[in-house]
């Protein structure tokens, strides 16, 4: 046996155990926030990682991965189990025709623009693109996501773009110094998405609240969350 599958072996393993420590936190989390562990989904975010741990964690019950990169996901995706991905990291809109089709979701919609050029590639495809309109939920300049003064209005904008769907919101908080400041984000993310829910904009299935990663899903889950997106908790630290 060789130091290469024998580090393989460990990895392996310790993504089975990270996946169940995961799993028991956001069940914990969902009880005392009035919800059962199968209202909150894993994503597990494969940034990094090789393919034969993504098709590992698979085969340990995730089904669902999320990638940053367009030309990251489209290199993997023929190597890996078949299972339902989605886009979260920043979309140029020159990349928009690679990805559309691609990916069931995607997560990263931070304006107008880009809204509207995904419907027009998805409409040239022959299908409708699920989308999150991603908030920039603490007004941070070095991050992207639609300006939270101006969210409900671009947000009524972008439902009305055909050849897409918007499922729901997604927010990356500032980091924070403790558990109480982070919470305040995602509680404010929550109220949003509620509200945003109620109005009943047309073209729209208001129903997916993707917030929490590897550093805060627990407070995510506290707070509202529907989806979380974990990566370095579940595959270790990112080799670049």
């Amino acid at each position: 046996m060789t130091e290469k599958q024998l580090i393989d072996k460990e990895r392996f393993a310790d993504i089975e155990y990270n996946l169940a420590v995961i799993r028991e936190r956001i069940a914990r989390a969902a009880q005392q926030s009035g919800r059962s562990a199968e209202a909150v989904r894993l994503m597990a975010v494969t940034k990094t990682v090789a393919p034969e741990y993504i098709n590992h964690a698979i085969s340990c019950g995730i089904d669902l991965i999320g990638e940053n990169k367009v030309q990251e996901y489209l290199g993997k995706k023929p190597f890996l189990t078949e299972c339902e991905a989605h886009l979260i990291g920043h979309l140029q809109t020159n990349k928009v025709r690679q990805i559309v089709g691609e990916v069931s979701m995607i997560q990263s919609v931070d304006s107008v623009k880009l809204a509207a050029e995904i419907g027009k590639r998805s409409l040239m495809a022959g299908i409708t693109t699920d989308v999150l309109a991603e908030i920039n939920v603490g007004g941070e300049e070095s991050k992207s996501g639609i300006e939270w003064d101006s969210a409900e209005e671009i947000i009524a904008e972008i439902s009305e773009i055909k050849g897409i769907k918007l499922c729901g919101l997604m927010a990356i908080p500032p980091i924070c110094e403790n558990s109480a400041e982070v919470r305040a984000f995602f509680s404010k993310m929550n109220r949003l998405f509620v509200d945003i829910r109620a109005k009943k904009l047309d073209n729209t299935d208001i129903s997916i609240l993707s917030m929490g990663m590897s550093s805060d899903y627990e407070e995510a889950v506290l707070e509202g969350s529907t989806l979380v997106r974990v990566g370095s908790s579940i595959f270790g630290r990112r080799i670049y």
